[in-house]
C-alpha cells in the first residue's frame, strides 16, 4: 500500500539506539513536561476504563503511564519497526504485556484498518509526517471522546533547529524530514472531525493541544 512517507528514512531516523535511549530515559527520569502535560490532560477528563490509540507511540511509555492510570487497553502504531523489543520489555516490566497491542500500520493509507478508541494520542508525530490533514483527519476519526497531540509551535527557534537538522539529514543522505505545520490549520483539520478544542498549553518548544467530542 502507498504511503506518503519514506519507511526506509523513518527506520533509519528512529533505529534501535534511538529506541533503546528513549526507554532509558523513562526508566530514569519518567515521562517528560510535554508528556506529563498531556497525561494531564485526559487524566483530568477521566480515562477509567478507556481505550488509548496511540499513533507513533515509540517505546509506548504513555500508554503505559495511561494503563497505570486507569485505562484498560492500548493500541499502538508505528512505522519503525525498532521500537519493538524496548516496548515489550517496558510493558513486561509494568505488568502490562497483556493490555498492549502494537501494530506496523500507517493509519492515513489504511484508516479502515483500525479500530476507534475512547483516547487518541500523537507525541511528536504530527511533526514527521509531511500531509498532517490527511494524519489528522485519520485520527480525530478515530477518537470516541478525546484526542490530546504536540507539536512544535512556529517561531524562529523551531525553524532554526528544523533547518539545521533538515541539513544533517541531507549530508547523511537520509530521506527523512521534520515540519513545522500551522497549528490553526491543524485545530482545523480536527474541529472538523468533530472534535472541539478544550486545552492549550504554550512553550517555546512544544505545544500541547486536547480536544474533545
Amino acid at each position: 500500500m502507498s504511503s506518503c512517507c519514506d519507511p526506509a528514512a523513518y527506520q533509519a531516523t528512529f533505529g534501535e539506539r534511538f529506541a533503546r535511549r528513549m526507554a532509558r530515559r523513562y526508566r530514569k527520569r519518567g515521562l517528560d513536561r510535554t508528556q506529563q502535560r498531556m497525561l494531564g490532560f485526559l487524566t483530568d477528563r477521566g480515562i477509567s476504563g478507556a481505550t488509548i490509540l496511540e499513533i507513533g507511540g515509540g517505546v509506548g511509555e504513555l500508554q503505559v503511564e495511561l494503563m497505570r492510570r486507569g485505562a484498560a487497553s492500548a493500541t499502538n502504531l508505528e512505522i519503525s519497526t525498532h521500537y519493538e523489543d524496548e516496548a515489550r520489555r517496558l510493558l513486561d516490566e509494568a505488568g502490562l504485556e497483556g493490555r498492549a497491542t502494537r501494530r506496523m500500520l500507517d493509519i492515513p493509507t489504511a484508516p479502515g484498518d483500525v479500530e476507534d478508541a475512547d483516547v487518541v494520542v500523537l507525541h511528536r508525530v504530527v511533526c514527521c509526517y509531511p500531509d498532517y490533514e490527511r494524519l489528522l483527519a485519520a485520527a480525530g476519526s478515530h477518537a470516541r471522546q478525546l484526542l490530546v497531540f504536540s507539536y512544535p509551535p512556529r517561531n524562529l527557534i523551531t525553524r532554526l533547529t528544523l533547518g539545521l537538522e533538515t541539513l544533517a539529514q541531507r549530508l547523511r543522505r537520509n530521506e527523512f524530514r521534520g515540519y513545522v505545520h500551522p497549528p490553526r490549520a491543524m485545530v482545523a483539520v480536527l474541529q472538523e472531525q468533530g472534535l472541539t478544542p478544550r486545552f492549550h498549553h504554550h512553550s517555546t518548544a512544544w505545544d500541547v493541544a486536547g480536544f474533545e467530542r
